[in-house]
């Protein structure tokens, strides 16, 4: 019975987590993160990502130019390239790390104790990847709420909104973490649910001695 709840943990664990990061590459190359839209000209919408600006018009033409310098940049945007990146780094190495650490893996079968460093060092990659994905989507999203309620801008000039992406990054990180949590807590699991060693059969004490057989009290 438990160790059809570790598989399930692990399994459940997997697939949260590889959603997780998909997500998470998805929304690093995106370039939806801000959405701004121009009362004066309604039939174009801006988006900007982490590489790039775009313009979508009313025809359906999509132009879109990447961003200048790295240095140019907000600090928000900088940071969030590196923590991104190494976010969908950390993804994939949680992956393999993972991966011979589950149930199903027959080449490791005979190691019990390395399958589950793996799958403990899986998980915990799982969970920094995810921190690293929430990170940089807070963080923007927390300048864009800021710069939206500006008092010394005035109305008329338009301001960024969040964009699909920054809610794709939030899931992403969820993912990503919950995934990890799942395969650390069954990896735990396998660790605790060893069967004990049965008791050693202790020897008579001294001076105790059987009781007779019935063939010893005949006469």
């Amino acid at each position: 019975m438990a160790g059809s709840w570790r598989a399930k943990a692990q399994a459940g664990g997997m697939l949260l987590a590889l959603l997780g990061w998909v997500s998470s590459c998805v929304t690093t190359f995106v370039p939806l993160w801000k959405s701004l839209s121009l009362d004066l000209n309604e039939l174009e919408v801006w988006t900007m990502g982490l590489w790039q600006v775009c313009i979508s018009r009313e025809e359906g033409v999509v132009e879109c130019r990447a961003h200048g310098s790295f240095l140019a940049l907000p600090p928000e945007l900088r940071v969030s390239r590196l923590l991104m990146c190494l976010s969908n780094g950390l993804g994939l190495l949680g992956a393999l790390l993972a991966a011979p650490g589950l149930e199903g893996w027959t080449p490791c079968g005979d190691k019990p104790r390395l399958k589950r460093r793996l799958l403990l060092a899986g998980g915990a990659t799982f969970g920094t990847a995810g921190m690293a994905t929430l990170a940089p989507v807070s963080w923007v999203a927390y300048n864009t709420v800021l710069d939206f309620w500006d008092s010394t801008v005035p109305d008329i000039v338009p301001r960024w909104e969040f964009g699909e992406a920054t809610f794709l990054g939030w899931f992403a990180g969820a993912f990503l973490a919950a995934g990890g949590l799942l395969l650390a807590c069954s990896a735990r699991t396998t660790r605790a649910s060893t069967p004990p060693v049965p008791a050693c059969r202790q020897p008579p004490t001294a001076g105790h001695h059987p009781p007779p057989k019935p063939a010893d009290l005949v006469i």
